[in-house]
């Protein structure tokens, strides 16, 4: 199938692999595990540059469209669908939520066991009901993401299974199809800026390996800056020193030593971008902000990216007309109880009307009186 560069749509949806098979590692004897994933949104920004006090052009690619709601399935499909052409019965993954959800999920659509290993008390409870709907055999360590992955490389050696965390080459191929989806929603061309969250770090390799790819094949002009945010109290990269107990309320970037640090540097500087932190609180407000102004839902990895635009903002980083694309990792399904914890209770009402419109009087009023965050 030959890529149109002014559109990743076509009238039937393959998923990524069919789509964009020409890009990727697969041959006639790959079988194609799919759930469908890709061709996500790329949701424009109404509210957020002005009350940022900045004229950009702003976009979200909301991952949490996908099949297990995050980007993961990208690089999933491929890692599982490899694994099977491999004669793989068994795959294992360390995970602080989502690639859990979509290793289960993938591997039981093969007709594999999927063996995830997790922090016991740090993965979101939306994530965990997947992998284990999806017939993963859970095991919840007393230890962080790193400790997982430690055992999980440990596993393999001991065992004829197949990792597919982020060191497996084929999730980096997978993810990086999102960087040619945005291409082709903007209309050939590449935005500006790009920003995402960074935990493990593959997905700023994939995407920046993605724009490279498409910017060597004459398909797009140039090539975008990288612009990536950890979280304050999980930012390895960003303190140059491993972190051995990180911590912060977005547990799928809550990684003190990640996978993929040096490819993720070498995004940073090969494109003229930077790494930079922000905090919990921050982190929270654009959360909160993308639901109650632009009607998305993110967890609050994903928000980091968009909390990162906002400093920047404030710094006065972007060009005026600037264009600038953040990636919404994972859907805000995936964490309800931080969800609520943040959120606005419910009112409560006795079953009179008289008793709920004076609520709702009060709430309008509350709402006009804040309609600036």
């Amino acid at each position: 199938m030959e890529i149109d560069i002014e559109s990743p749509h076509s009238a039937a949806w393959p998923g990524i692999i069919q789509r964009y098979k020409r890009y990727l590692p697969v041959t006639a004897d790959t079988p194609v595990i799919t759930l469908l994933e890709g061709n996500t949104p790329l949701i424009p920004a109404v509210s957020l540059p002005r009350l940022f006090g900045v004229d950009i052009e702003l976009y979200f690619k909301f991952e949490g469209m996908n099949p297990t709601g995050s980007f993961k399935d990208r690089g999933m499909t491929l890692a599982i669908s490899k694994a099977a052409e491999e004669g793989a019965e068994i795959v294992v993954c360390a995970s602080t939520g989502n690639t859990s959800a979509s290793a289960a999920a993938y591997a039981s659509r093969a007709g594999m066991i999927s063996t995830v290993l997790i922090p016991r008390g740090n993965i979101a409870q939306g994530k965990l009901a997947q992998a284990m709907m999806h017939g993963a055999v859970v095991v919840q360590i007393d230890g962080n993401f790193d400790d997982c992955l430690r055992l999980v490389r440990a596993l393999a050696e001991e065992r004829p299974v197949a990792i597919v965390n982020s060191i497996n080459p084929y999730r980096i191929e997978g993810q990086k199809t999102g960087s040619f989806e945005i291409c082709q929603q903007l209309g050939g061309r590449p935005p500006d800026y790009h920003v995402l969250p960074v935990g493990n770090a593959g997905n700023i390799t994939a995407y920046w390996k993605g724009y490279r790819e498409f910017f060597y094949n004459g398909l797009i002009d140039r090539l975008p800056r990288m612009i990536g945010f950890q979280a304050a109290g999980s930012a390895p990269i960003v303190r140059g020193m491993r972190i051995d107990k990180p911590e912060t309320v977005a547990t799928a970037i809550k990684i003190g030593d990640p996978a993929s640090w040096k490819s993720a540097v070498a995004a940073r500087d090969e494109s003229g971008g930077l790494i930079e932190e922000v905090t919990d609180d921050e982190i929270t407000h654009a959360q909160k902000l993308l639901a109650s102004y632009e009607g998305v839902f993110a967890e609050p990895a994903s928000a980091a990216s968009v909390a990162g635009v906002a400093k920047l903002s404030r710094k006065g980083f972007f060009p005026k007309g600037a264009c600038v694309v953040c990636i919404l990792t994972g859907h805000g399904l995936k964490d309800p109880e931080r969800a609520i914890a943040i959120a606005e209770a419910p009112a409560r009402s006795s079953a009179n009307i008289h008793a709920v419109l004076d609520l709702l009087d009060r709430a309008v009023e509350a709402r006009k009186r804040h309609s600036n965050p």
